[in-house]
């Protein structure tokens, strides 16, 4: 079947994103054709994961920020990190072209990250002027996917990940930086014995080290209802992904699927929310470059700021 093929694929891309840099290592000077003056970008809004752009970002890093730019996005989240670079950049060089552009780099997942080496991930991290340190699926070889079934989940106890967490969290903290975990559906699942893994990391780490990066598109199609998560753990979502679902449950640009993000916006101020980006981890026969600027259209209906 296309979808489930085109759905495994996605997994499997997902597994690199943040163990395998999506960029390139040649290094460019800087010239005043890199830079986007003030003018020409109008009202930015918002974040973009750059997850969504992962393609275009490996052939030409400079060149697709500056289309991301150009889309209307105020900062973004990077998804590219290996041998100290993010996208080939080194941390500091990274953050200064993201500001030639007139945009921030917040946000880095951070899916390579071992107790090892989160020192030297958190210190680059930091070069790079960012705040949000994401942990994207469960670390250290914890995360497993089934391409028979397509079933995501964990090797490994509740228990282990949030010891990882809350000492990842803690170096987080002393760098100034905010961790925080971004979940798929099954952490809203219950689990073989009855565990419900978000509820498990949110009551068993410390709020002041370890919180959520909220994949609104994956908790809805666990059916969870994310609005009752915010006033269970209130000020525990500090970030969010926004990305849409169309009929067939797959991925779809902001405002071309069924869910109403509003709904979730009322609540915000519980939740926490600090900042939220756009994804969307495939978009099939439209150009991610496209489906980025209808997506950045979108966000302003529903009344994001």
């Amino acid at each position: 079947m296309k979808i489930k093929n085109l759905f495994s694929s996605l997994v499997i891309l997902a597994l690199t994103f943040g163990i395998v840099a999506c960029g390139s290592s040649e290094k460019e000077d800087m010239t005043s054709e890199d830079v986007i003056e003030e003018s020409e970008v109008s009202s930015q809004l918002g974040g973009l994961a750059l997850y969504t752009v992962r393609d275009a970002m490996a052939a030409d890093p400079r060149g697709t920020l500056q289309k991301v730019a150009e889309a209307g996005y105020a900062y973004i989240e990077a998804a590219g990190y290996a041998d100290g670079k993010f996208y080939g950049m080194e941390p500091v060089e990274f953050k200064e072209y993201v500001e030639s552009l007139g945009m921030k780099a917040v946000s880095t997942h951070m899916g390579a990250v071992t107790l090892d080496n989160a020192d030297q991930f958190i210190a680059d991290t930091k070069a790079a002027g960012m705040t949000y340190f994401v942990i994207p699926v469960p670390p250290m070889g914890m995360f497993t996917f089934d391409a028979s079934t397509m079933k995501m989940g964990m090797n490994g106890t509740p228990e282990d990940l949030v010891s990882i967490l809350n000492e990842l969290g803690e170096k987080c903290s002393a760098a100034g930086l905010t961790l925080l975990y971004h979940n798929h559906d099954f952490e809203f699942m219950e689990n073989e014995d009855g565990v419900i893994l978000a509820d498990y990391i949110l009551e068993n780490t410390d709020a002041a080290n370890v919180n959520f990066e909220i994949d609104l598109f994956w908790s809805t199609k666990a059916g969870a209802k994310a609005n009752d998560y915010f006033a269970k753990y209130p000020g525990r979502f500090k970030a969010w992904h926004v990305k849409d679902m169309n009929p067939e449950g797959m991925f779809a640009p902001v405002g071309k699927g069924l869910i109403n993000f509003s709904q979730f916006l009322v609540d915000k101020e519980t939740a926490g929310l600090e900042v939220y980006f756009v994804e969307q981890d495939m978009t099939f026969d439209l150009d991610p470059l496209e489906a980025i600027k209808i997506s950045n259209e979108a966000i302003r209906t529903f009344g994001f700021e």
